[in-house]
């Protein structure tokens, strides 16, 4: 977009004022003079009243932008500058602050302050410009320069850490070498204002490292660049991970999907995904690349066309719901057919609750009870009801795993209605297991939809129920007696768990609760009759 020009003046005001107050700055930390620093305290004020300009001005074209807008992301990312520049004249203040109080000015390095002020100055010039062009290149050239104040600060910080080894003048070692934190801090301020302005260039925001992953990533698409390309957010996942479409203006949708976040979690899920391509090929993406950056690591994906199945059940006609899962089923079938290993396995659905009960008591700690009697009736404490649960989970193993997805939800699965195919999407769990595992998980993540609407939420509950019956047949099948068992003690693991994503007090508690009441059926039923067992799932799954 092109920016208003109350808001493009304001901001050239306010780089000219960022950039006198560090040549200043400059001044005062080689011949350090009372006069001077008044001037630099003084003017605080000013810096922060061309911040507040643009900001209101920003908020009053957010406010006449249209919904989902990439006008939005443009103003956001100049006030996020705005405020970055700010902070680069409020540090310029506080090291005027630290050398006033030195007892001897000696003992600032001036030779190194010097040049690191300069390079925050040359960032400062090409803020304006970049912001105006839109140019990428530029906020790059921004970023670098907090590299480089880096290494001039640990140059320093091993200088005042020999000196004050020395227990002498240790006051004013430690004021200096806070002059010194705070010209880096500028860095990281210039290194935030280089990441809005290619946020609000790619349209979405992204950090510097984000940024060279998707640049090396975007080379595996041919001759597409970067500049060419739309970023747009599909997803954040709770494991920290970010989710973009990539489009191109050449073509409609996206020509692939890049994904972001910790190495472990993207190491985990390009073996999940080369796991299904091993164990039942077409059902998994192709991962186009992996990109490995310290900690951090990028997946660019196959974009698979069609659906999620969320979507299907909650904007779709009901015969296309139908369809998707009628296909669904299939497919499942098919896999758990083929990938079937006759080897007993235990999913450890409670020792899966038990890791995860700390991080449900922090959200609801009310669920922590320590058990009561009521009218003479003791109601045991939730602790309770899990160990007893959990011994009699070990003695009721499944009798054969599969391989399966590991977080069934249902916008983790794709339906593409033209080619009436089913896909799988974000795959870091997959492994061999009980297959009770996915079918838990999918009927909870029906339930825990926060739609009200009465129409909705019946057919919310149908899905997981005809779910439910599908997943039945095939345990009839194969001989699986203990199918009904096993489950209720995975909806218990799934219902209780999801509560720590639950702010809703009302339906956290319902979760709950259900949670509670299969795992006290599962504990009280005699071993030789857990086979007989059924899972009362129109009355768990009623709203």
């Amino acid at each position: 977009m092109r920016l208003p020009e109350g808001i493009t003046d304001n901001l050239r005001f306010l780089c000219v004022e960022v950039d006198t107050q560090i040549d200043q700055l400059q001044a005062f930390i080689k011949a350090p003079s009372t006069a001077l620093a008044q001037r630099i305290v003084d003017r605080g004020g000013y810096a922060g009243n061309l911040k507040a300009g643009i900001h209101n001005s920003c908020l009053e074209q957010i406010a006449r932008c249209t919904e989902g807008s990439s006008d939005t992301v443009v103003l956001r990312a100049v006030e996020a500058v705005a405020t970055d520049l700010d902070r680069i004249a409020g540090l310029c203040r506080e090291c005027v602050k630290q050398v006033n109080a030195l007892v001897q000015p000696e003992h600032l390095k001036a030779a190194v302050y010097g040049p690191m002020l300069k390079r925050v100055r040359r960032g400062v010039a090409l803020v304006e410009p970049a912001v105006r062009e839109h140019d990428t290149a530029l906020a790059l050239k921004i970023g670098e320069i907090e590299g480089k104040l880096d290494r001039d600060y640990g140059s320093l910080l091993q200088h005042y850490t020999d000196a004050l080894k020395q227990r002498e003048d240790t006051e004013d070692l430690v004021r200096a070498l806070f002059v010194g934190h705070s010209i880096e801090q500028m860095g990281d301020a210039l290194l935030a204002i280089g990441e809005s302005i290619v946020s609000a260039n790619l349209g979405q925001r992204v950090d510097m490292e984000r940024y060279h992953s998707l640049r090396a990533s975007v080379a595996t698409l041919g001759d597409a660049g970067v500049s060419e390309l739309q970023l747009e957010r599909i997803a954040e996942t709770r494991s920290g991970s970010a989710i973009a479409g990539i489009g191109s203006g050449a073509r409609d949708g996206y020509v692939a999907v890049f994904k972001d976040g910790q190495k472990r979690k993207l190491k985990e899920e390009r073996a999940g995904v080369r796991g299904w391509h091993e164990n039942y090929p077409g059902l998994a993406p192709k991962i186009l690349a992996y990109k490995k950056r310290g900690r951090s690591a990028s997946l660019l994906i196959e974009h698979l066309p069609g659906l999620t199945l969320e979507k299907v059940l909650l904007h779709e006609p009901p015969a296309l719901l139908d369809e998707a899962l009628e296909q669904l089923g299939t497919t499942l079938r098919s896999v758990w057919h083929e990938t079937r290993s006759d080897k007993p396995v235990d999913a450890d659905f409670m020792g899966q609750l038990q890791a995860r009960l700390a991080d449900v008591y922090r959200i609801h700690p009310e669920f922590n009870d320590a058990g009561q009697r009521v009218c003479g009736h003791e109601v045991a404490a939730f602790g309770r009801v899990l160990d007893a649960a959990r011994a009699a989970e070990v003695a009721q193993p499944a009798p054969f795993s599969v391989y399966i997805h590991g977080d069934f939800n249902l916008d983790n699965i794709i339906y593409d209605p033209i080619e009436r195919r089913i896909n799988f999407i974000d795959l870091h769990r997959s492994r061999y297991m009980d297959y009770v595992q996915d079918v838990s998980v999918f009927m909870v993540s029906n339930y825990r939809l926060q739609i009200l609407d009465a129409a909705q939420r019946r057919r919310i509950m149908q899905l997981a129920i005809d779910f439910y019956r599908m997943a039945r047949r095939f345990a009839g099948d194969v001989g699986d007696r203990g199918f009904d068992f096993r489950l209720a003690l995975g909806l218990a693991r799934s219902f209780a768990t999801s509560t720590r994503f639950i702010l809703d007090k009302s339906l956290a508690r319902r979760m709950f609760l259900r949670a509670r009441f299969l795992m006290e059926q599962a504990a009280a039923i005699d071993a030789g009759k857990r086979d007989k067992y059924r899972l009362p799932v129109k009355e768990i799954f009623v709203g």
